[in-house]
This record gives structure tokens, sequence and C-alpha cells, in this order.
């Protein structure tokens, strides 16, 4: 174990926070082959606002942490660990180009013994199938023989900062059972929580990615039941608050399901399962409810808006966050901006509005314009305000103050505002 030398390959939202906390332990070295963002890392800074500054510039200082776009430094590593982001495309297939990249970078400085262990949420196989056999061509080694594998699944939550990498228990697991063994203890020496350790890799794949397979139906049924009981006439949060007084009621609530995880990884499975001969429908439901749910935000507020008299041709509408979540500068696969492009049609007066958010990373990603200071200057000019996201700077605003008048239509995605502030919510 004192032999043992980490390289992180790729420096996102849940390979820094592991390879910062490999460094307490470890010599580690994080690859990422965006120098912008290596060189502000190592000027002390994670954008992502994943580890806070003290803890980076500690790993840097005191620990010895180094990030890098240099293969030469990772090359005397022994324990490669790769944490890239697993897409899918616009036809929402699996996109393993990026796991294919790392996979050629391990195999350019893999060495006989060495191990390299895979984060990135995938379908079963993935590993054994499709990125070993890269590493075996590029380095000439063969796996199992000269060099071994390993895989623990990513469990990183984006802005919790109570479910932290060294507190998360972590699956880990092997290409041998003394593999297994090592890629165990490594994880377990810089764990609050320790570890679980899955037989195969490709349970430790299976287990991750119905993680997320799980909360995404889960989160379906109760949007679809939203949908149910506002034809009806029936309050959601009403009915949940009710149900849950039942000793085994799980008590989840409606929402916009986007970020890179629980909307993206059902797919993966999605997909394999269809090469067996299986079809999800399930999942495959859950999927599309889900996927709807931006536009039907948007439709339920232009329903409210009709009903209150307000034209919503041309109408100046304020959406609040952008983020796919709160208290996080995170926008990958935000659905907010399915919100912003159904309410596109109605009008071109749409003002979004984010603290949180990066606004060039926003326009670079989705061409959309955002604030992201003066709030307070957007007061008394709506038609129309929809809190996307439930940060905590908006819960203390009265959102009615940015309507031109008192018979202007609010709608909360969120469920978080006073009953007398709304006109609807999920």
């Amino acid at each position: 174990m004192d032999s043992i030398k980490i390289a992180v390959i790729g420096l996102g939202y849940v390979g820094l926070p592991l390879a910062r906390l490999f460094s307490t332990k470890y010599k580690t070295v994080g690859f990422d082959m965006n120098q912008a963002r290596v060189d502000a890392l190592m000027s002390g800074h994670d954008a992502t606002l994943e580890v806070a500054d003290d803890l980076l510039q500690e790993a840097i200082g005191k620990h010895g942490f180094v990030c890098t776009t240099d293969l030469e430094k990772i090359r005397d590593c022994n324990f490669y660990v790769v944490a890239v982001p697993t897409p899918v495309d616009h036809n929402n297939h699996p996109d393993l180009r990026p796991l294919w990249g790392a996979s050629e970078t391990v195999g350019k400085v893999i060495s006989k013994g060495d191990i390299v262990v895979y984060e990135s949420t995938v379908y079963p196989g993935v590993t054994e199938e499709e990125c070993l056999p890269v590493v075996e061509r590029v380095s000439g080694l063969k796996f199992n023989v000269d060099f071994f594998a390993g895989y623990s699944p990513e469990r990183i939550n984006p802005g919790d900062k109570e479910h932290t990498v060294e507190k998360i228990k972590k699956v880990t697991s092997g290409s041998t059972p003394e593999i297994a063994e090592i890629v165990d203890k490594v994880y377990n020496s810089v764990l609050v929580n320790g570890t679980h350790k899955a037989p195969s890799i490709k349970v430790a794949e299976a287990s991750k990615i119905i993680e997320n397979s799980q909360r995404d139906v889960n989160i379906a049924f109760m949007n679809e039941l939203a949908k149910i009981f506002n034809a009806m006439g029936i309050d959601t949060n009403d009915v949940i608050e009710a149900a849950s007084s039942k000793w085994n009621f799980i008590k989840l609530k409606p929402g916009l399901v986007g970020g890179h995880c629980i909307s993206v990884d059902p797919y993966y499975l999605i997909q394999k399962a269809q090469v067996y001969g299986v079809l999800p429908r399930v999942m495959s439901a859950a999927r599309r409810l889900n996927d709807g749910m931006g536009a039907y935000v948007a439709e339920q507020t232009i329903k409210l808006m009709n009903k209150k008299g307000v034209l919503v041709k041309d109408a100046k509408i304020l959406i609040l966050g952008i983020t796919f979540k709160e208290n996080c500068p995170d926008v990958r696969n935000t659905k907010i901006v399915d919100i912003y492009h159904t309410l596109k049609e109605y009008t071109n007066n749409i003002v979004v509005y984010d603290p949180w958010a990066n606004v060039d990373k926003v326009k670079h990603e989705y061409d959309i314009e955002i604030q992201n200071s003066e709030l307070e200057a957007l007061q008394g000019q709506f038609d129309a305000v929809i809190l996307g996201v439930a940060h905590d700077s908006f819960k203390s605003l009265n959102i009615r103050d940015f309507l031109v008048n008192q018979d202007g239509v609010v709608y909360d995605v969120k469920g978080v505002l006073a009953r007398n502030q709304i006109d609807g919510r999920l």
C-alpha cells in the first residue's frame, strides 16, 4: 500500500474530489485535457465548488497534489482511476468516446503490474468489453496478465455538502480476487463509512446504474401523479403530506430530472437490455415522462396566465434558476431550458436569472443569455414568474414583487414557496 501512486484521469465533479481525497494518503496526480481547468485548479480554486478552496490549497501545498495535462507526469503512477463523463448522444444512445479516450490515455502510460479502476457510470460489461481492450491495444499489455482492473462507481452528489466523497460508502470490485482486495483497501483507507466489495466488475457496474434508474422511475411516478392531481384541481403536495403519514410510504416529490446522472444513466441500461432482447418498458416510460416535464411546466404556466386574463403573446416572463439543482453551479442537462424553449414559442421577452450559474457556460451550452446579479432591479417588470430552482437565496424573496401587478402568475416548480405567493405548482 505504501508504494501506491495514484493518477486520476478527469478532474470534473467526480474526479477532483476523489483525487483531493486520495492525496491525503497517497502521492496523487490529477490529469485533465483542459489546460484552463488545470491552471485554475493549481491556482487553488475549483469552479465547480465541489472542493473548497482551503481543502484544494491544502492538498497542493501540504500533500503535494498536482494537476497536469502532461502525460509524462502520470507515467510513474501504478493505480489509475478513470472519472470521465458518460453522456448520451442526441438520440439518447450511450456515447462512450470519453471513456475510449481516457482508456487510450491510460494505455499510453500503464506498466506491468499496474491497476486501472473505472468510476464512470456505464452499463454492465463496458469496463471489460469496451475499455480494457483499448488499454490492451495501446499499451501492448495483456489484461489480467500484465495489468489489472477494477470498478468503483462514483456516488458524488453535486452541491451536497453533507454526503461528501469521504463520507459515501463506495462499491468496489476487481478483475481478480487479489486485485479486488487491493482496490477495496485503497478506497477503504480514505473513506469514513467504508466500502462494499462486489463479487465482480459487472455487478458493481450494474449496482450504480440501477441506483439512478430506480430514482428516475420513482420521480416519474410522482410526476405522473402531479399531472393527474393538477387535472383534478388537487394540490399534489397536500396529497403527499397526507399519504406520508403512513409509516411505509416513501415520500418523494415531483420535479424536473436533469443533471448528468439520473437523466442520462437509465439510457445506458435501456440500450443494453435491448441487445439481450428485453424491452425495459417501465424505465423507458419513466424517461419519456421525466423528459417532458419542462414543457409541461411551461404549458401549465401558460394555462394559468390564460385563466387570469394575462396575454401570453409577447408576455414578459422571469425564470428564476437554470442549474439542474439548487445551490450548485452545474447546468449539465438542465430541464429549465425546456421550459425556456416552450415559452419562447410565445414570447421573446424571457429573462433567466441565476446567481450560481456561469453566464458564459450557459451561453455556450444552450445559447441562452442569463443574468446573475442585481436581482432587485428586476422587480415590478413581469407578467409571470417561474421558480425553477430552489436556491436558498430565492426562498426568502417575495416572488410577487417581480410582477407588474398582482394579476400576474407565479408558478413554483419546486414546491418551496408559501401558498399565498403562488398560482400553481407541481
